[in-house]
């Protein structure tokens, strides 16, 4: 899992409340469990005005010139502005893996869907929560100013603005850390590899019929 410190980055905004996983990625793209190859078909139906399917070149389809990812001005965002309840619905990864293979690397909205916003800190995305408030305040200002741009401080836990305004935010110190370190699960548990092989070793040699048992 790439490793997340210090992020500046252009900002895209989703102007829509309660936008859900099947909205993210849709159904027909859940065929594959490689987290590869998600991030073209990032809310597909919105992007594109013809259907998509697993396998369909994106540069044969016909794009949908009214929404927001499609705007030149937003080529290149890292950071997703979104409204109240984003990634409700199902509990599918694959939603995470298609906004990080699309590009972005934090989503600040007023809430998040919990499984969804589980699933992001696992995958190396980080979901920020800011005031409704503040969240608004902030899609007026992306809308007035071509290039917007934030900067995300995760130690110091700062959204900082172009004029130096800084907005706080909580998370919880365990995903902070893992974060900062690159770690999901499988990194966390491999940080013990050699107390795990070494209980092996000595599980084995004080019960060694677990070894006949195991090759039976």
């Amino acid at each position: 899992m790439k490793k997340f410190d210090l992020l500046k980055g252009l900002v895209a905004p989703l102007d829509r409340e309660n936008v859900d996983t099947d909205a993210i990625i849709p159904k027909q793209f859940l065929k594959s469990i490689h987290k590869t190859g998600f991030g073209q078909n990032l809310f597909d139906e919105w992007r594109y005005l013809d259907p998509g399917f697993p396998g369909k070149d994106p540069a044969s389809r016909k794009p949908n010139p009214d929404f927001v990812l499609n705007h030149p001005r937003y080529l290149g965002a890292s950071i997703l502005l979104a409204r109240k309840n984003f990634g409700c619905g199902s509990s599918r990864e694959h939603a995470p893996w298609a906004l990080d293979q699309y590009g972005f690397r934090a989503l600040i909205a007023p809430s998040f869907a919990d499984i969804f916003f589980n699933n992001s800190f696992k995958n190396g995305l980080l979901p920020i929560v800011l005031p409704e408030a503040q969240v608004a305040r902030l899609f007026d200002e992306v809308a007035a100013f071509p290039g917007y741009t934030l900067t995300v401080d995760l130690q110091a836990q700062l959204v900082i603005k172009a004029d130096g305004e800084s907005l706080p935010f909580d998370i919880q110190p365990f995903r902070k850390y893992c974060l900062v370190n690159g770690l999901d699960d499988i990194g966390l548990t491999l940080r013990h590899a050699q107390d795990i092989k070494a209980f092996e070793a000595q599980r084995l040699a004080s019960k060694p019929w677990l070894a006949r048992s195991m090759l039976s």
